[in-house]
């Protein structure tokens, strides 16, 4: 069995922006990634597939593209094994969830992975959008999404938010948005009886804003709390609540023999052991009604 540092090839990257000093959402920025299949001959003639990878920075690009590359090209080297074909894969990141959804409805990324929000909207825009697998948490299906406080903070509960300031991430975000927004109605709390609150964008963002004592509370993944804890940011949680883990999507235009060949990869027995090693997670099958949880967020989150 290869070590997953094997998989760690060279990157070619390239960005993609313009006018720096602009709104985020006047430009896209995108991240390109080129990764091909292990000991592939360039001298020897074979057919070739080139697939496109899509997702949407949560958290840094950069720490986006250290996260991915590892799996991507395992994925690329089993491929190429599989279909008998040399399999090269191209992962674009988009700067917002909205862009990335836009390029999985429109076919313009073949596969991608994003959070069970985007899951949703995008599968309401095109019904032919299939689950390819869904990220295993622990041999589980669900993990935590956190509502923090700075670590000073008198605040314990989340009725005492009501009139405070709040950082939610992207207005997409299942986390930053719906199911935050979720769980502030239950407290009994809405958008107007918040003093103020933002959408900040990634969820790191929305932590260092918190630490940084320029809003009272705000939501987050749990790993990117433990993150930015463990770099000092000053930050401790004031409520947890269950998420729905990400799905692995494929377009409506992705060919059926390449989509089964990445379920026999991602679920195969004889793979776990380096999927987790290289990916930090194991797979599940998916099926749709595994992210009604969220589309009922969706749906609370219309009164906020």
């Amino acid at each position: 069995m290869r070590h997953a540092d094997e998989y760690k090839r060279p990157v070619i990257l390239r960005v993609w922006g313009a006018c720096l000093g602009m709104h985020l959402r006047a430009w896209a920025v995108m991240f390109l990634l080129v990764v091909g299949p292990l000991g592939a001959a360039p001298t020897v003639a074979r057919a070739e597939i080139t697939l496109t990878f899509g997702t949407y920075a949560a958290d840094k690009p950069t720490e986006t593209v250290r996260q991915y590359h590892p799996f991507l090209s395992f994925l690329a080297d089993r491929l190429t094994e599989r279909l008998g074909k040399t399999v090269t894969i191209k992962m674009v990141i988009a700067k917002e969830y909205e862009e990335g959804i836009r390029q999985l409805t429109a076919g313009e990324v073949d596969f991608a992975r994003f959070g069970p929000a985007s899951y949703v909207i995008a599968k309401a825009i095109n019904p032919l959008i299939q689950i390819v697998a869904m990220e295993s948490k622990e041999g589980q299906k669900q993990f935590k999404g956190v509502i923090v406080v700075h670590r000073d903070s008198p605040i314990v509960s989340l009725q005492e938010l009501s009139g405070q300031s709040f950082a939610f991430g992207d207005e997409l975000s299942t986390i930053g948005r719906y199911l935050a927004q979720a769980q502030l109605l239950e407290a009994g709390i809405s958008g107007t009886d918040l003093k103020t609150f933002d959408y900040l964008g990634r969820h790191d963002l929305v932590g260092v804003a918190v630490g940084a004592g320029k809003y009272t509370a705000g939501a987050l993944k749990e790993s990117t709390f433990k993150t930015l804890v463990a770099n000092g940011v000053e930050i401790r949680i004031l409520s947890s609540f269950d998420n729905v883990t990400k799905p692995w999507l494929a377009s409506a235009d992705l060919d059926p023999s390449t989509l089964q060949a990445m379920r026999d990869v991602m679920f195969a027995s004889q793979n776990e052991e380096i999927v987790r090693r290289i990916s930090k997670n194991g797979f599940l099958v998916g099926e749709d009604a595994d992210y009604d949880l969220i589309r009922v967020a969706i749906d609370q989150s219309r009164r906020f």
